[in-house]
């Protein structure tokens, strides 16, 4: 199996189902992917985010725009003949091409049938123009738009992507100088619905071609997919199957029984076996208050199980929290709704998550030690508890993670105490079976993981080269613990602590060094945190709450 990378790679983007008429989304040019979000109350940079296409155009990777290079057709109610773009080959303009071994890339290209007959060709202008730029074309944004196929088939629109993925490599492949051919894989950002047509390729179309997909995809981040099905069954509105061959059929893909059938090759319980679950980024929404009313209403009435019932939504107005993740891969919150403005897909949120998702150079991990809320005695002992943290990096005013009473994503409730502890204070000790919003995951020394990320040191210490200059690399915690009264005497939304925190990492020492600060214009003179076999522990305290925690870095290689 081909091993990931951190490199630049030729990135798709595949957009969720649109309404009943996809009329509208067939004119939508860059399929949502090129809305973004004004934030009036931001500055800089931070100002004005144009939407995740022209973002990765602006970046420091320079990605440019292959929208065109790539022709989708739909032969399906008209009865056309499939197409045949051979005939346009400019060979003329390939022959007095400056860019080597242009004509045998275009006859390999041709061989492998990528002019013609199949609803996804190449389009042999736009192919010669992209090659003739001066831009590495691995840096490179597509757009996957399987609305213009026609029949909405799960299936074809896997093999569909399978064959653009293929048509990718071959244009875009390099020769080494031994003559060797070196195609690159590609990333996915995939939203909503179109998270499960990457699925269907991964767990469907390439294993019929008896292939294995991470050795074409490199990695894959999904906005708000159901990956385990949706909540309730009144979808046909939604994702509008009502011109499939089959409606009956489309719909019951999301069955969540379905989904976690393991005689369902196609189900998530079986998505390991068919893509390594450390290359799957799941960014999951947790404001559904922005979203329509109806779909929350419906989200509230038809829970899923282990949520509470009614009590809470937990969902970004359309797919639930907990249906928008896989176990055992990476998943991270965001305070934003299913779609429409500043949502998952038009905020900077999810750009600065999946860059440093494709990208970064560093993991990081935060873990819970143990804590204890200390109030003192609860006459009624009928109060519990939940924690959270949010994180920023440096130098970017957008969250990668995100916990709060609002978001409904905090861990807990928690209400157990030490038995020798006569003032009843909570420990924070359930076990993930115990408590209604579990950990991430549990370790063998009980060390509960909070949260896991990326961060990209090259976005922060400039030049390489400059060895005199002391480069860090910055991130807060802001910690909340809250408290609520299940009696009825007391508050349902006590806050007994929340506050943020710094963590430094000075790159040039060796090895790593790691200071904790309360006040970020003070970055001298903080305090260090303690090494500890791997990681750094450091406490926090306050008037009701104390804990530890830790810190794990790891550095990225570029390969593997």
């Amino acid at each position: 199996m081909s091993k990931p990378t951190r490199s630049p790679l030729p990135i798709i983007l595949v957009r969720g189902f649109g309404g009943l008429d996809v009329a509208q989304e067939r004119k939508d040019t860059y399929q949502r992917f090129n809305i973004g979000t004004v934030y009036p109350h931001k500055k800089g940079d931070n100002y004005i985010y144009e939407g995740m296409l022209l973002r990765f155009v602006k970046s420091k990777w320079r990605y440019q725009d292959a929208v065109n290079v790539i022709k989708y057709d739909d032969i399906s109610d008209k009865g056309d003949t499939l197409k045949d773009y051979q005939a346009f080959i400019p060979y003329d303009q390939i022959k007095r091409s400056s860019y080597p071994g242009v004509l045998e890339k275009f006859e390999r290209l041709k061989d492998e049938g990528f002019f013609c007959y199949d609803c996804v060709m190449l389009d042999p202008s736009m192919a010669l123009y992209l090659l003739e730029s001066s831009e590495d074309p691995w840096q490179t944004l597509w757009v996957f738009r399987y609305y213009d196929l026609g029949n909405r088939d799960f299936n074809r629109y896997g093999q569909s992507l399978v064959r653009t993925i293929n048509i990718i490599r071959e244009l875009t492949a390099k020769s080494e100088a031994d003559g060797t051919l070196i195609k690159p894989k590609v990333n996915i950002i995939a939203h909503s619905m179109g998270g499960l047509v990457v699925r269907n390729a991964l767990q469907n179309a390439y294993p019929e071609l008896g292939e294995k997909a991470a050795n074409y995809i490199n990695k894959i981040v999904t906005l708000g997919t159901p990956h385990r099905g949706i909540a309730f069954q009144i979808l046909e509105n939604w994702i509008s199957l009502r011109g499939s061959k089959s409606p009956e059929q489309e719909l019951e893909r999301f069955n969540q029984k379905r989904q976690k059938n393991p005689d369902n090759p196609e189900a998530f319980v079986n998505f390991q076996k068919y893509f390594p679950l450390d290359r799957l980024l799941a960014v999951v929404g947790t404001n559904y208050h922005t979203y329509k009313p109806f779909a929350s209403t419906l989200n509230r009435i038809f829970s899923s199980a282990g949520e509470f019932g009614p009590n809470y939504n937990r969902s970004d107005g359309l797919v639930k929290q907990s249906s928008a993740h896989i176990p055992g891969a990476p998943r991270t919150f965001v305070h934003k709704c299913h779609g429409g403005e500043d949502s998952l897909i038009s905020s900077r949120e999810s750009y600065e998550i999946a860059t440093r998702f494709f990208f970064g150079d560093v993991g990081v991990r935060l873990l819970f030690m143990e804590g204890k809320a200390i109030l003192g005695m609860d006459l009624f002992a009928k109060s519990e508890f939940f924690i959270g943290v949010s994180i920023k990096p440096r130098g970017v005013d957008f969250e990668l993670f995100h916990q709060s009473k609002e978001a409904e994503n905090c861990y807990g409730p928690f209400r157990k105490s030490d038995p020798g502890d006569t003032q009843k204070n909570v420990n924070f000790s359930e076990t993930m079976d115990e408590i209604a919003f579990p950990w991430i995951e549990v370790d063998e020394r009980d060390r509960k993981l909070m949260w896991e990320g990326h961060l990209n040191t090259a976005l922060i210490v400039g030049n390489a080269q400059d060895n005199t200059a002391e480069k860090d690399m910055v991130f807060r915690l802001e910690f909340y613990v809250s408290e609520r009264d299940l009696l009825g005497l007391g508050f349902s939304d006590n806050v007994i602590f929340s506050k943020q925190y710094y963590v430094r990492a000075l790159l040039n020492k060796n090895p790593l060094e790691l200071e904790l600060y309360t006040n970020q214009r003070k970055m001298t003179g903080g305090m260090p945190m303690e090494y500890d076999n791997g990681g750094w522990n450091f406490e926090i305290k306050g008037t009701g709450f104390r804990g530890t925690f830790r810190i794990e870095l790891q550095r990225i290689p570029l390969e593997g």
